[in-house]
């Protein structure tokens, strides 16, 4: 199987440096004040698009390509495709189920044609990762209260969607696949599943970037797996990045991020909230703020790779720029052979036990 050339690349420069991923699309977008019309376009669609983020890089390309310029010109070495929602369970919602492929193809041309001239101005490598979201679907709980064992989807259907969003990346120029924002370990699987199988078929290495979302101060995601137990049951995939995003601010999240550092036998990254939302719903922490945040995490040596979730913006991006600025990258550590394993809680079993 053909190694990944970007895969290699991404380690090099992260050996040299703690590198930048992007920050959040929704909240730019929301800046803009798109009305149902920007949304839609000239596509015939019949439900209400608006908020429907995904179909921008159809109907509003130049929004999407500015803001991820915005990103660019902030530091990003890595900028993520505006796919989010971009898959057939997602946009089943709005109706748009035909043109997803397109969606993810366009998306991905975007980020491509960005990139590149970036790293054409100044020699230094971008990378594209495809962003997949968790669908708006759970393999591991029902949403039926009185019916525990009914399940909206299967895993092979989810496998199949995630497959399908992921070759259109992959088609559009894609250089990693993130699978992001992971509420159900389960979820996370298929989307593995889809990559290895979607691998095996093109005969290439699919790089992989998988992100957690924990739910609570516990440390757990929807399905209950502690950030351990998580790294643990995603481990075999060989992952290029393994870390966590959402849910909180750089702050509350330094804990779990505690926690993963040391057993992640590859790069770590993470991109939390812009603190936690107002009553409102809006983020209010200043970039300066989580700047000072991310320098935190730096001096302790837990992060390869930083950014930025829900409520960020190029601002932060810039802030986390200067905070890890000559700052020596996270050592990947070798742990010692053990036998690991995970239910929701991890075990782990070595010659000393």
């Amino acid at each position: 199987m053909k190694s990944s050339a970007a895969a290699a690349r991404l380690r090099e420069q992260a050996a040299q440096r703690i590198l930048l991923t992007d920050g959040a699309f929704g909240t730019m977008i929301q800046s803009y004040r798109l009305d149902e019309a920007d949304y839609r376009g000239d596509l015939d669609l019949t439900d209400d698009q608006k908020g429907n983020n995904d179909l921008l890089v159809l109907t509003r390309p130049d929004v999407i390509d500015a803001i991820t310029r915005a990103y660019l010109d902030a530091g990003s070495d890595i900028v993520s495709t505006n796919t989010f929602n971009a898959n057939l369970i997602s946009q089943s919602d709005y109706g748009a189920v035909h043109l997803v492929r397109d969606m993810n193809l366009a998306a991905a041309h975007i980020a491509r044609a960005a990139a590149d001239e970036y790293a054409a101005r100044d020699g230094r490598p971008r990378f594209v990762a495809g962003a997949i979201g968790p669908t708006n679907k759970t393999l591991s709980l029902s949403p039926d209260v009185n019916d525990p064992g009914y399940r909206a989807v299967t895993f092979d259907e989810v496998r199949d969607v995630y497959a399908d969003q992921a070759a259109a990346l992959l088609d559009g120029g894609c250089d990693f696949i993130l699978v992001e924002t992971i509420f159900d370990t389960l979820n996370a699987k298929a989307a593995i599943v889809a990559a290895i199988e979607l691998a095996e078929t093109r005969g290439c290495e699919i790089p992989l970037m998988i992100s957690m979302t924990v739910t609570d101060m516990s440390g757990r995601n929807l399905s209950g797996h502690s950030v351990e137990a998580f790294w643990y049951t995603v481990r075999h995939a060989r992952p290029l990045t393994v870390g966590l995003n959402c849910a909180f601010g750089a702050d509350l999240l330094r804990p779990h991020v505690q926690a993963l550092s040391p057993l992640a036998d590859t790069l770590v990254m993470v991109y939390p909230n812009a603190g936690l939302p107002n009553d409102l719903g809006e983020y209010d922490e200043a970039p300066h703020t989580t700047g000072a945040f991310i320098g935190e995490w730096v001096a302790q040596g837990l992060v390869n790779i930083v950014g930025g979730c829900c409520g960020s913006t190029p601002a932060h991006i810039a802030a986390m720029g200067a905070a890890v600025a000559g700052a020596p990258p996270r050592v990947v550590p070798r742990p010692a052979a053990a036998l690991r394993l995970a239910g929701l809680d991890p075990m782990v079993m070595s010659e000393a036990a």
